[in-house]
């Protein structure tokens, strides 16, 4: 059995920065991953982060645009949240040295550009590989913190929650984690155990998902007697470039929302 005083389950941009903020905190922190730390959906993302950061746009601005686009379905209260703390997150990941596109002319000195949906310019990004440019800085803190033992190719099996080994008062103390290579089932215990494993969109054939996004930590909450919503929400990137008999290629956002179009090769 191994001891940490937290467990990250998911090595995607939620669980690094979640896990760097521990372990400089002094936690000790174990990272599982079943594929590399790099493997995951947000070193997909191209476009980049829709923050405030111009006095032109506001936060009211902001949660309108995101009302509007969620179709009378967000959860007002979280989205505000959201918008409010956007801000300060990429404030964050500045500090921490991602090289985000600059404009001398921009308030802050970053290019901001305008995705579909947005009534103001408010994309900060790193060219058109801003998640790989995230996912690439971080990923070299993380490997580097003292306080953070990464997993590779180990793919979580389960939770030990307390209700199911007749110690009700233990709530969740750890998972069951399978090394991949070597087939050993091996007990993490943790007091704090987080799932950052992201969706399920493997679930469907054809997907703008990673072959990682397959759901277990859904699975996983389920199982421990979570309550389980809204699972109708599976992210597709709008547009990609489509065949049949290989990945689909994500087509950024930026490109509509700079006004671009796609046409078939008739012109259509």
């Amino acid at each position: 059995m191994l001891n940490f005083d937290a467990l990250v389950l998911g090595s995607g941009l939620a669980g690094q920065a979640l896990a760097l903020r521990l372990a400089e905190a002094g936690q000790r922190v174990a990272l599982i991953t079943k594929k590399q730390v790099e493997d995951s959906a947000s070193s997909w993302a191209q476009g980049g982060i829709a923050a405030v950061l111009d006095s032109a746009d506001s936060v009211e601005h902001h949660l309108r645009d995101t009302l509007v686009a969620g179709a009378g379905l967000c959860d007002e209260e979280a989205a505000r949240f959201v918008v409010e703390h956007g801000r300060e997150a990429i404030e964050w990941l500045i500090a921490r040295g991602v090289p985000f596109t600059r404009d001398a002319q921009g308030e802050l000195g970053y290019h901001l550009t305008r995705e579909g949906g947005h009534s103001h310019r408010r994309i900060v990004h790193v060219d058109d590989a801003t998640g790989s440019a995230i996912q690439t800085t971080l990923t070299g803190q993380v490997r580097s913190h003292r306080n953070i033992r990464i997993f590779e190719r180990h793919l979580a099996v389960d939770l030990i929650v307390g209700w199911k080994i007749g110690r009700p008062e233990l709530g969740c103390a750890g998972a069951y984690i399978l090394d991949i290579e070597s087939g050993d089932v091996i007990t993490f215990a943790a007091p704090v155990v987080v799932l950052a494993t992201g969706g399920a969109g493997k679930v469907y054939l054809y997907t703008t998902n990673p072959d990682t996004a397959t759901g277990d930590g859904i699975a996983m909450a389920w199982r421990a007697g979570c309550r389980v919503g809204n699972m109708e929400f599976i992210q597709f990137h709008p547009t990609c470039l489509y065949h049949p008999h290989a990945k689909s290629f994500l087509i950024t956002e930026a490109m509509r929302g700079e006004g671009g179009l796609l046409r078939l090769p008739d012109g259509e």
